[in-house]
Protein backbone atom coordinates (compact mmCIF):
# COMPACT_ATOMS: atom_id res chain seq x y z
CA UNK A 1 0.00 0.00 0.00
CA UNK A 2 1.20 3.56 -0.53
CA UNK A 3 1.86 5.21 2.25
CA UNK A 4 -0.55 8.44 2.23
CA UNK A 5 0.88 11.70 4.22
CA UNK A 6 -2.29 12.60 5.71
CA UNK A 7 -2.04 9.24 8.09
CA UNK A 8 0.23 10.93 10.79
CA UNK A 9 -1.84 14.33 11.25
CA UNK A 10 -5.03 11.60 11.26
CA UNK A 11 -4.17 9.67 13.89
CA UNK A 12 -2.71 12.42 15.90
CA UNK A 13 -6.47 14.25 15.51
CA UNK A 14 -7.94 11.03 16.88
CA UNK A 15 -6.44 11.56 20.00
CA UNK A 16 -7.41 15.16 20.77
CA UNK A 17 -11.22 14.62 19.42
CA UNK A 18 -14.20 12.18 19.99
CA UNK A 19 -14.89 12.31 16.41
CA UNK A 20 -12.91 12.52 13.32
CA UNK A 21 -14.15 13.23 9.98
CA UNK A 22 -12.61 12.10 6.72
CA UNK A 23 -14.03 14.06 3.57
CA UNK A 24 -12.76 14.06 0.08
CA UNK A 25 -13.71 12.80 -3.88
CA UNK A 26 -15.17 9.72 -4.47
CA UNK A 27 -12.36 6.99 -5.12
CA UNK A 28 -9.16 9.17 -3.08
CA UNK A 29 -8.62 6.37 -0.85
CA UNK A 30 -10.29 7.35 2.50
CA UNK A 31 -11.37 3.78 3.42
CA UNK A 32 -8.27 2.64 2.32
CA UNK A 33 -6.51 5.31 5.10
CA UNK A 34 -8.87 5.04 7.88
CA UNK A 35 -8.61 1.35 7.85
CA UNK A 36 -4.94 1.01 7.96
CA UNK A 37 -4.81 4.04 10.51
CA UNK A 38 -7.10 2.43 12.75
CA UNK A 39 -7.29 -1.67 12.46
CA UNK A 40 -8.70 -1.83 15.69
CA UNK A 41 -11.51 -0.05 15.44
CA UNK A 42 -14.25 -1.82 14.56
CA UNK A 43 -16.30 -0.85 10.70
CA UNK A 44 -19.46 -0.46 9.30
CA UNK A 45 -20.25 0.79 5.81
CA UNK A 46 -23.54 1.87 5.43
CA UNK A 47 -23.43 1.63 1.54
CA UNK A 48 -24.07 -2.01 2.70
CA UNK A 49 -28.26 -1.63 2.22
CA UNK A 50 -28.91 -4.32 5.00
CA UNK A 51 -26.71 -2.05 7.76
CA UNK A 52 -27.91 1.17 6.15
CA UNK A 53 -31.73 0.42 6.51
CA UNK A 54 -30.73 -0.77 10.58
CA UNK A 55 -29.16 2.60 10.70
CA UNK A 56 -31.83 4.28 9.55
CA UNK A 57 -34.76 2.43 11.23
CA UNK A 58 -33.00 1.99 14.62
CA UNK A 59 -30.01 4.78 14.91
CA UNK A 60 -29.86 4.14 18.64
CA UNK A 61 -29.44 0.27 18.37
CA UNK A 62 -26.91 0.55 15.19
CA UNK A 63 -24.49 2.61 17.51
CA UNK A 64 -25.09 0.50 20.51
CA UNK A 65 -23.94 -2.54 18.59
CA UNK A 66 -20.38 -1.57 18.94
CA UNK A 67 -18.49 -2.16 21.86
CA UNK A 68 -15.81 0.31 21.32
CA UNK A 69 -14.38 2.98 19.13
CA UNK A 70 -15.81 2.51 15.22
CA UNK A 71 -14.96 3.52 11.65
CA UNK A 72 -18.93 4.65 9.88
CA UNK A 73 -18.22 4.63 6.08
CA UNK A 74 -19.97 7.07 3.94
CA UNK A 75 -22.40 7.85 7.26
CA UNK A 76 -23.84 10.65 4.99
CA UNK A 77 -26.69 8.43 3.54
CA UNK A 78 -27.56 7.85 7.33
CA UNK A 79 -28.07 11.48 8.33
CA UNK A 80 -30.26 11.06 11.32
CA UNK A 81 -27.01 9.00 13.01
CA UNK A 82 -25.07 12.52 13.49
CA UNK A 83 -27.51 13.48 16.28
CA UNK A 84 -27.08 10.45 17.94
CA UNK A 85 -23.52 10.52 17.99
CA UNK A 86 -23.48 13.88 19.28
CA UNK A 87 -25.48 12.69 22.25
CA UNK A 88 -23.28 9.60 23.01
CA UNK A 89 -20.18 11.77 22.36
CA UNK A 90 -21.59 14.62 24.89
CA UNK A 91 -21.61 11.55 28.10
CA UNK A 92 -18.36 10.02 27.06
CA UNK A 93 -16.11 12.17 25.09
CA UNK A 94 -13.22 10.09 24.88
CA UNK A 95 -10.98 10.65 22.20
CA UNK A 96 -11.27 8.34 18.58
CA UNK A 97 -14.51 7.15 19.64
CA UNK A 98 -15.81 8.37 15.91
CA UNK A 99 -14.05 8.17 12.85
CA UNK A 100 -16.52 9.22 10.21
CA UNK A 101 -15.85 9.70 6.08
CA UNK A 102 -17.99 9.90 3.35
CA UNK A 103 -17.61 11.29 -0.28
CA UNK A 104 -20.87 13.58 -0.81
CA UNK A 105 -19.14 16.12 0.94
CA UNK A 106 -21.91 18.60 0.62
CA UNK A 107 -24.01 16.50 2.79
CA UNK A 108 -22.03 15.21 4.60
CA UNK A 109 -20.33 18.80 5.80
CA UNK A 110 -23.92 19.77 6.37
CA UNK A 111 -24.59 16.96 8.57
CA UNK A 112 -21.34 17.48 10.41
CA UNK A 113 -21.90 21.14 11.17
CA UNK A 114 -25.59 20.61 12.28
CA UNK A 115 -24.50 18.34 15.00
CA UNK A 116 -21.20 18.10 15.76
CA UNK A 117 -19.95 21.29 15.33
CA UNK A 118 -17.03 22.03 18.46
CA UNK A 119 -17.07 18.50 18.75
CA UNK A 120 -15.44 17.15 15.65
CA UNK A 121 -12.07 17.65 13.50
CA UNK A 122 -12.66 17.68 9.46
CA UNK A 123 -9.52 16.66 7.30
CA UNK A 124 -9.28 16.28 3.55
CA UNK A 125 -7.79 13.58 1.49
CA UNK A 126 -7.22 14.65 -2.27
CA UNK A 127 -6.17 11.94 -4.67
CA UNK A 128 -2.46 10.73 -4.30
CA UNK A 129 -0.25 13.19 -4.62
CA UNK A 130 3.23 13.11 -6.88
CA UNK A 131 5.24 12.76 -3.81
CA UNK A 132 3.31 10.21 -2.32
CA UNK A 133 3.31 8.11 -5.24
CA UNK A 134 7.26 8.45 -5.60
CA UNK A 135 7.53 7.35 -1.78
CA UNK A 136 9.34 10.76 -0.66
CA UNK A 137 8.69 13.82 0.90
CA UNK A 138 7.04 16.82 -0.77
CA UNK A 139 8.48 20.45 -1.56
CA UNK A 140 7.96 22.33 1.90
CA UNK A 141 5.64 25.09 0.74
CA UNK A 142 7.41 27.52 3.17
CA UNK A 143 11.00 27.12 0.92
CA UNK A 144 9.36 28.06 -2.64
CA UNK A 145 11.23 30.43 -4.17
CA UNK A 146 13.91 30.59 -1.00
CA UNK A 147 16.00 27.44 -1.79
CA UNK A 148 16.23 24.51 -3.78
CA UNK A 149 15.29 21.21 -3.45
CA UNK A 150 17.69 18.61 -2.56
CA UNK A 151 19.09 16.06 -5.33
CA UNK A 152 15.80 13.79 -6.34
CA UNK A 153 15.72 10.74 -8.69
CA UNK A 154 13.72 11.68 -11.68
CA UNK A 155 9.89 9.55 -12.23
CA UNK A 156 9.75 6.94 -13.92
CA UNK A 157 7.10 8.54 -16.01
CA UNK A 158 7.09 11.72 -17.96
CA UNK A 159 5.51 14.56 -17.05
CA UNK A 160 3.50 14.44 -20.24
CA UNK A 161 2.36 10.86 -19.21
CA UNK A 162 1.95 11.95 -15.91
CA UNK A 163 -0.82 14.50 -16.11
CA UNK A 164 -2.51 12.41 -18.54
CA UNK A 165 -3.08 9.55 -16.10
CA UNK A 166 -4.06 11.54 -13.07
CA UNK A 167 -3.79 10.53 -9.85
CA UNK A 168 -6.71 8.85 -8.11
CA UNK A 169 -5.48 5.80 -6.39
CA UNK A 170 -7.52 2.57 -8.29
CA UNK A 171 -6.02 3.36 -11.40
CA UNK A 172 -2.30 2.99 -10.16
CA UNK A 173 -3.27 0.14 -7.18
CA UNK A 174 -4.27 -1.67 -10.26
CA UNK A 175 -2.58 -0.09 -13.36
CA UNK A 176 -5.96 0.29 -15.16
CA UNK A 177 -6.47 1.99 -18.26
CA UNK A 178 -7.17 5.56 -17.22
CA UNK A 179 -9.45 6.86 -20.00
CA UNK A 180 -11.69 3.62 -19.23
CA UNK A 181 -11.81 4.16 -15.61
CA UNK A 182 -12.39 7.64 -15.23
CA UNK A 183 -15.47 7.30 -17.76
CA UNK A 184 -17.16 4.70 -15.39
CA UNK A 185 -15.86 7.35 -12.37
CA UNK A 186 -17.14 10.12 -13.83
CA UNK A 187 -20.70 8.37 -15.49
CA UNK A 188 -21.35 7.03 -11.83
CA UNK A 189 -20.55 10.71 -9.94
CA UNK A 190 -23.13 12.33 -12.75
CA UNK A 191 -25.50 9.68 -12.53
CA UNK A 192 -25.55 8.88 -8.43
CA UNK A 193 -23.96 11.59 -6.54
CA UNK A 194 -25.49 14.62 -8.43
CA UNK A 195 -28.40 13.53 -8.05
CA UNK A 196 -28.52 12.76 -4.48
CA UNK A 197 -26.79 15.80 -3.66
CA UNK A 198 -29.34 18.17 -5.48
CA UNK A 199 -32.11 17.43 -7.74
CA UNK A 200 -30.56 17.94 -11.27
CA UNK A 201 -33.92 17.22 -13.72
CA UNK A 202 -31.82 16.95 -17.03
CA UNK A 203 -28.36 15.02 -16.08
CA UNK A 204 -27.63 15.43 -19.89
CA UNK A 205 -27.16 19.26 -19.43
CA UNK A 206 -25.30 19.05 -16.46
CA UNK A 207 -23.13 16.79 -18.00
CA UNK A 208 -22.17 19.10 -20.75
CA UNK A 209 -21.95 21.72 -18.43
CA UNK A 210 -18.92 19.96 -16.50
CA UNK A 211 -17.18 19.64 -19.95
CA UNK A 212 -17.81 23.15 -20.58
CA UNK A 213 -16.31 23.59 -17.65
CA UNK A 214 -13.27 21.67 -18.36
CA UNK A 215 -13.35 23.59 -21.60
CA UNK A 216 -12.92 26.87 -19.19
CA UNK A 217 -10.08 25.83 -16.93
CA UNK A 218 -7.53 27.73 -15.74
CA UNK A 219 -9.32 30.97 -17.22
CA UNK A 220 -11.30 33.53 -15.11
CA UNK A 221 -15.33 32.34 -14.05
CA UNK A 222 -17.47 33.63 -15.88
CA UNK A 223 -20.73 32.34 -14.79
CA UNK A 224 -23.43 33.75 -17.38
CA UNK A 225 -21.31 32.98 -20.31
CA UNK A 226 -21.34 29.47 -19.06
CA UNK A 227 -25.08 29.65 -18.58
CA UNK A 228 -25.77 30.80 -21.82
CA UNK A 229 -23.63 28.53 -23.58
CA UNK A 230 -25.46 25.80 -21.50
CA UNK A 231 -28.41 27.28 -22.10
CA UNK A 232 -29.84 27.54 -17.66
CA UNK A 233 -30.02 30.11 -15.49
CA UNK A 234 -26.99 32.39 -14.04
CA UNK A 235 -28.42 30.90 -10.83
CA UNK A 236 -28.04 27.47 -11.70
CA UNK A 237 -24.59 28.11 -13.23
CA UNK A 238 -23.77 28.93 -9.87
CA UNK A 239 -25.28 26.14 -7.99
CA UNK A 240 -23.76 23.23 -10.10
CA UNK A 241 -20.30 25.51 -9.62
CA UNK A 242 -20.50 24.55 -6.09
CA UNK A 243 -21.84 21.01 -6.19
CA UNK A 244 -18.46 20.52 -8.18
CA UNK A 245 -16.31 22.60 -5.40
CA UNK A 246 -18.22 20.43 -2.40
CA UNK A 247 -17.51 17.39 -4.44
CA UNK A 248 -13.45 18.57 -4.86
CA UNK A 249 -13.55 18.04 -8.55
CA UNK A 250 -12.92 21.65 -9.27
CA UNK A 251 -11.65 24.70 -6.75
CA UNK A 252 -11.96 28.32 -7.19
CA UNK A 253 -8.70 30.24 -6.84
CA UNK A 254 -9.28 33.53 -5.52
CA UNK A 255 -7.37 36.76 -6.99
CA UNK A 256 -5.16 38.16 -4.28
CA UNK A 257 -6.07 41.94 -3.02
CA UNK A 258 -4.80 43.50 0.59
CA UNK A 259 -8.24 44.34 0.79
CA UNK A 260 -9.67 40.53 2.16
CA UNK A 261 -13.33 41.49 1.40
CA UNK A 262 -12.16 41.92 -2.63
CA UNK A 263 -10.86 38.47 -2.66
CA UNK A 264 -14.17 37.19 -1.94
CA UNK A 265 -16.51 38.98 -4.13
CA UNK A 266 -13.74 39.57 -7.46
CA UNK A 267 -14.10 37.01 -10.52
CA UNK A 268 -12.12 33.59 -9.44
CA UNK A 269 -9.98 31.61 -11.65
CA UNK A 270 -11.70 27.83 -12.00
CA UNK A 271 -9.23 24.59 -12.06
CA UNK A 272 -9.73 20.82 -12.22
CA UNK A 273 -8.02 18.92 -9.56
CA UNK A 274 -7.52 16.16 -11.11
CA UNK A 275 -5.59 16.00 -14.38
CA UNK A 276 -6.55 12.85 -15.51
CA UNK A 277 -9.92 13.76 -15.09
CA UNK A 278 -9.79 17.26 -16.45
CA UNK A 279 -7.66 15.38 -19.93
CA UNK A 280 -10.89 12.46 -20.24
CA UNK A 281 -13.43 15.46 -20.30
CA UNK A 282 -11.41 17.58 -22.90
CA UNK A 283 -11.79 14.64 -24.93
CA UNK A 284 -7.64 14.03 -25.12
CA UNK A 285 -7.48 10.30 -25.65
CA UNK A 286 -3.61 9.60 -25.08
CA UNK A 287 -0.47 11.28 -24.03
CA UNK A 288 0.87 11.92 -27.37
CA UNK A 289 -2.84 14.40 -27.77
CA UNK A 290 -1.72 15.97 -24.66
CA UNK A 291 1.49 17.09 -25.78
CA UNK A 292 -0.01 19.22 -28.69
CA UNK A 293 -3.46 20.16 -27.26
CA UNK A 294 -4.13 24.07 -27.20
CA UNK A 295 -5.32 22.98 -23.03
CA UNK A 296 -2.07 21.94 -22.09
CA UNK A 297 -0.45 24.64 -20.26
CA UNK A 298 -4.00 24.92 -18.36
CA UNK A 299 -3.57 21.09 -17.72
CA UNK A 300 0.08 21.28 -16.03
CA UNK A 301 -1.42 24.55 -14.26
CA UNK A 302 -4.14 22.61 -12.85
CA UNK A 303 -1.28 20.02 -12.03
CA UNK A 304 1.09 22.25 -10.26
CA UNK A 305 -2.13 24.16 -8.23
CA UNK A 306 -3.77 20.48 -7.19
CA UNK A 307 0.15 19.33 -5.70
CA UNK A 308 -0.05 22.59 -3.64
CA UNK A 309 -3.17 21.94 -2.28
CA UNK A 310 -3.02 18.52 -1.74
CA UNK A 311 0.80 19.81 0.27
CA UNK A 312 -1.40 21.72 2.40
CA UNK A 313 -4.36 19.69 3.24
CA UNK A 314 -2.75 16.40 4.17
CA UNK A 315 -0.73 18.61 6.71
CA UNK A 316 -3.55 19.65 7.72
CA UNK A 317 -3.02 23.01 7.03
CA UNK A 318 -5.19 25.95 5.10
CA UNK A 319 -3.56 26.96 1.59
CA UNK A 320 -3.24 30.16 1.04
CA UNK A 321 -3.52 30.28 -2.49
CA UNK A 322 -4.23 32.91 -5.19
CA UNK A 323 -3.68 34.56 -8.44
CA UNK A 324 -2.65 38.09 -9.15
CA UNK A 325 -3.80 40.50 -12.01
CA UNK A 326 -3.75 43.99 -12.09
CA UNK A 327 -5.83 46.62 -14.54
CA UNK A 328 -3.13 46.67 -17.36
CA UNK A 329 -3.10 42.94 -17.56
CA UNK A 330 0.13 42.25 -15.72
CA UNK A 331 -0.21 38.73 -14.50
CA UNK A 332 1.26 36.06 -11.37
CA UNK A 333 0.19 32.42 -12.47
CA UNK A 334 -0.13 31.94 -8.07
CA UNK A 335 0.77 33.98 -5.32
CA UNK A 336 1.90 32.11 -1.68
CA UNK A 337 0.98 34.40 1.13
CA UNK A 338 2.36 32.97 4.45
CA UNK A 339 1.52 35.46 6.86
CA UNK A 340 2.48 38.56 5.58
CA UNK A 341 4.89 37.22 3.17
CA UNK A 342 3.61 36.93 -0.45
CA UNK A 343 6.09 34.46 -2.85
CA UNK A 344 4.87 34.68 -6.28
CA UNK A 345 5.30 31.45 -8.83
CA UNK A 346 4.86 31.66 -13.07
CA UNK A 347 4.42 28.00 -14.09
CA UNK A 348 4.98 27.23 -17.68
CA UNK A 349 4.55 23.99 -19.49
CA UNK A 350 7.28 24.24 -21.52
CA UNK A 351 9.81 21.64 -21.39
CA UNK A 352 12.68 24.22 -21.92
CA UNK A 353 13.28 27.88 -20.11
CA UNK A 354 12.95 30.49 -22.48
CA UNK A 355 13.70 34.46 -21.05
CA UNK A 356 10.35 35.40 -21.34
CA UNK A 357 9.40 32.94 -18.60
CA UNK A 358 10.63 35.58 -15.91
CA UNK A 359 8.89 38.71 -17.49
CA UNK A 360 5.93 38.93 -14.91
CA UNK A 361 8.52 38.17 -12.16
CA UNK A 362 11.03 40.69 -12.55
CA UNK A 363 7.40 42.88 -12.96
CA UNK A 364 6.12 41.97 -9.41
CA UNK A 365 10.14 42.52 -7.85
CA UNK A 366 9.76 45.80 -9.38
CA UNK A 367 6.39 46.59 -8.34
CA UNK A 368 7.23 45.43 -4.49
CA UNK A 369 10.54 47.79 -4.94
CA UNK A 370 12.16 44.90 -3.74
CA UNK A 371 14.91 43.38 -6.50
CA UNK A 372 15.89 40.38 -3.94
CA UNK A 373 12.15 39.41 -3.36
CA UNK A 374 11.92 35.16 -3.04
CA UNK A 375 10.38 34.42 -6.52
CA UNK A 376 9.76 31.06 -8.24
CA UNK A 377 8.85 29.71 -11.54
CA UNK A 378 7.58 26.14 -12.13
CA UNK A 379 8.08 24.33 -15.23
CA UNK A 380 7.79 20.96 -16.95
CA UNK A 381 11.83 20.67 -17.65
CA UNK A 382 13.77 17.95 -15.71
CA UNK A 383 16.17 20.68 -13.84
CA UNK A 384 16.43 22.98 -10.90
CA UNK A 385 18.51 25.32 -10.59
CA UNK A 386 18.88 29.19 -10.39
CA UNK A 387 18.87 32.20 -12.74
CA UNK A 388 18.65 36.00 -12.51
CA UNK A 389 17.56 35.50 -8.88
CA UNK A 390 14.51 33.67 -9.33
CA UNK A 391 14.47 29.58 -8.12
CA UNK A 392 13.61 27.38 -10.88
CA UNK A 393 11.99 23.90 -10.04
CA UNK A 394 11.25 21.05 -12.12
CA UNK A 395 7.80 19.50 -12.26
CA UNK A 396 9.35 16.68 -10.40
CA UNK A 397 10.26 18.50 -7.27
CA UNK A 398 6.59 18.80 -6.21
Amino acid sequence: MIRRALEAALRRTARQYPVVTLTGPRQSGKTTLVRAAFPRHEYASLEDPDRRAFALEDPRGFLGQFAGPVILDEVQRAPDLFSYVQTRVDEDDRPGRYILSGSQNFLLLKSVSQSLAGRCAILHLLPFSLSELEGRRPLRIESIGRELPGKRKTPAAGVIDTLFRGFYPRIHDKNLDPQRWLRDYYQTYVERDVREIVNVGDIETFGRFVRLCAGRNGQLLNLTSLANDCGVTHTTARRWVSILEASFLVVLLRPHHRNFSKRLIKTPKLYFLDTGLLCYLLRIRGPDDLRSHASRGGVFESFVLAELLKNSFHRTEEPDLYFWRDSTGHEIDLLIERGRSLTPVEIKSGETVAGDFFAGLHFWRDLVRNPAAPVALIYAGDRSFRRGGVTVYRWSDL
